[in-house]
């Protein structure tokens, strides 16, 4: 299918977003949050549903969301009250981000973060085929959805899913998800661009018209300011510095694809921006990806971090035992590069600038919700590095 290329970054417009009723979970988490914000200031009316904020402090409530949109605090694999929710908030735009998401959690709770990461999105699915105001739905998933070698080349999208650990075994899981059904119920041959009429009770059939697109979204290893998760590597860095002690890392040699938080979230907003106006034509799996440089390894991006904190304490290697993480992966974006004309605009370097400043701002005692609106318009606005 050949794709006409849109105006990079039509994720920045307020025109497209203002007004647009956008049913967004997991708002109460770290992307989550930085999504919220940046769909409130583009004059998006978000109604959010998610469990209460997974730390303490954590970005939701430091920012005050709760004042700026409708929150559900509610579990994703309760699929009467979620069905309930999305019915009630009539959205045009479902951005489904809730997940257990931390990937040693799920060695310790499999059970959990199976039926998260898969029942989850399959009864958001199901609440999207009751209500007839949904045209589109963004599954977004993780780069650890692929059957990963361990090779230097990035995967693609069309790659062999997979998963060593529960984490990634669940995402690859709702991949296989997404895919059943946008092939049985969101089919791109019944796609009409027809309003579908239907009571709120009725339920979208298998072969039956319908107006909605589907896709899923891969993103790297997102990093950002506001991240309090625990196992994570900057949140670990950040509460080491902030009270002066070093930090333990685990395999320092191993390679990650950072990226700056809104680099993902850029590509979700102009993913679903292109399937709200051309549907079909973007329905499937897309990558998220840093540019290959930016794959460092795990000791580099810690000693990146301490060189530009002020009087950093520096970090030494935990030898003990750890489950099983990948050594290396990397993502093919340049699908998305192509087709949607996204590209990164804060490599790796800048992206660590923007957390310290973030994190220096917090220690300080500064307004981070206008803290989180300056970096979003910085990054909307052109400035690359």
């Amino acid at each position: 299918m050949t794709h006409n290329t849109p105006t990079p970054r039509s994720a920045g417009r307020h025109s497209f977003w203002r007004g647009k009723k956008v049913f967004l979970t997991g708002h109460t988490g770290f992307k989550g949050a930085w999504l919220s914000i940046w769909l409130n200031s583009l004059g998006a009316e978000v109604t959010g549903y998610a469990l209460k904020p997974p730390t303490k402090p954590n970005l939701f409530d430091l920012c005050r969301l709760d004042r700026d949109m409708e929150s559900v605090i509610a579990d994703i694999r309760d699929a009467k009250r979620l069905g309930k929710a999305v019915l009630n908030a009539k959205p045009g735009i479902i951005i489904h981000m809730a997940a257990q998401a931390i990937l040693r959690e799920s060695y310790e709770t499999p059970r959990e973060t199976y039926e998260t990461n898969v029942m989850g999105p399959v009864n958001l699915f199901e609440a999207a085929r009751k209500c007839p105001s949904v045209r589109v739905i963004v599954n977004v998933t993780t780069d650890k959805c692929y059957e990963n070698t361990e090779r230097q080349r990035g995967y693609k999208e069309g790659e062999p899913l997979g998963g060593y650990d529960p984490y990634s075994s669940s995402k690859a899981c709702s991949e296989l998800a997404t895919s059943a059904y946008r092939n049985s119920f969101f089919n791109p041959k019944n796609y009409s661009s027809a309003v579908r009429r239907q009571t709120s009770t009725a339920t979208l059939a298998h072969g039956a018209f319908h107006h909605v697109a589907l896709a899923s979204a891969r993103a790297g290893n997102v990093i950002g300011g506001g991240d309090w998760a625990a196992d994570r590597l900057i949140p670990d860095i950040i509460r080491a510095a902030l009270k002066g002690e070093k930090v333990l890392i685990r395999n320092p040699k191993a390679i990650r694809p950072w990226q700056h938080v809104l680099e993902p979230l850029s590509g979700y907003l102009t993913l679903a921006e292109m399937l709200y106006r051309h549907g079909p034509r973007y329905a499937g799996a897309w990558n998220f990806g840093p540019d290959a440089g930016d794959a460092k390894d795990v000791e580099w991006l810690v000693g990146r971090m301490f060189r530009e904190w002020p009087a950093g304490p520096g970090y030494s290697i935990d030898k003990g035992r750890h489950p099983h993480e990948a050594r290396y992966l990397r993502l093919d974006s340049s699908k998305a590069r192509k087709q949607l004309g996204w590209t990164p605009r804060w490599h790796v370097g800048r992206a660590i600038d923007k957390i310290i400043d973030w994190t220096l701002a917090y220690k300080r005692g500064a307004d981070m919700r206008e803290v989180c609106l300056r970096q979003i318009r910085e990054y909307a606005g052109g400035v690359e590095n």
